[in-house]
């Protein structure tokens, strides 16, 4: 994404949330407002929110550029920007934060809840999709048969799916096995369907799925499905300085 330079005075300012468009025009007219020392008399002025100092109400405004964003992923939403039969989860963002046009960071199939990350930070995202990182990807299952010692084996090595790949080889904890199982599942890439297709390598149809982690980050439990927070900038911090997941 290429990344802003000059922006409009009143968008920026609406943006970080110093009032609607209307309101911020009647701040730069009663005075309120200054770019580098000198009183802003045109809402439309164009300015570098990276180096010109704005001010408003003697309050410098601190810009920032990328925003950082985790969603728990309803059932039913896709992940992407935009899509024109389905919602798609930009859908759920507060008009402040698609401001800044965040994207998900991969994705989960349209019936898949959990750990959505969302962001406009390019590099981040392009780090943690890398196939060259295995950055870990944890999820919770609940599996149609009996999960067993031999599947977790099996998983251990890597499993041979539908179209011949060979997985990574992934970590698989079984929470309880019968008709119905559930599981907690680690694997260390992002293929099409992957943890449905590694169960159905092994006989088995996962009914439910949803991811609890990536890389170092888990899912905060106290969000509910459709809602997101921003990142703190120590789980910030964490992603941009998590150590490549090991495949073995």
């Amino acid at each position: 994404m290429a990344e802003r330079k000059r922006q409009r005075l009143d968008k920026i300012l609406s943006n970080m949330g110093y009032g609607t468009r209307k309101e911020i025009k009647k701040l730069i007219k009663a005075g309120y407002v200054t770019v580098n020392g000198e009183w802003a008399d045109d809402p439309g002025m164009h300015v570098d929110p990276d180096n010109d100092v704005i001010e408003v109400d003697g309050e410098r405004v601190i810009y920032r550029r990328y925003i950082y964003l985790m969603m728990n992923k309803p059932q039913g939403v896709l992940s992407a920007t935009e899509d024109r039969e389905s919602a798609v989860v930009v859908d759920l963002l507060h008009p402040e934060h698609a401001f800044f046009e965040p994207f998900p960071v991969g994705r989960l199939d349209k019936d898949t809840e959990g750990l959505l990350l969302l962001t406009n930070d390019g590099k981040l995202a392009h780090r943690l999709l890398s196939p060259k990182k295995h950055v870990p990807k944890t999820y919770y299952a609940e599996v149609e048969g009996a999960v067993t010692d031999a599947d977790v084996k099996a998983f251990a090595r890597g499993v041979t799916l539908d179209d011949g790949y060979r997985t990574l080889p992934a970590e698989l904890k079984v929470l309880q096995s019968g008709p119905k199982s559930e599981v907690e599942l680690t694997i260390y890439e992002g293929k099409y369907h992957q943890v449905k297709r590694m169960f159905q390598a092994v006989g088995k149809r996962v009914t439910y799925l949803k991811r609890i982690a990536m890389g170092p980050l888990p899912l905060d439990p106290s969000l509910d499905p459709g809602e997101y927070r921003e990142l703190t900038e120590e789980e910030v911090a964490a992603l941009k300085g998590a150590e490549s997941g090991s495949p073995a």
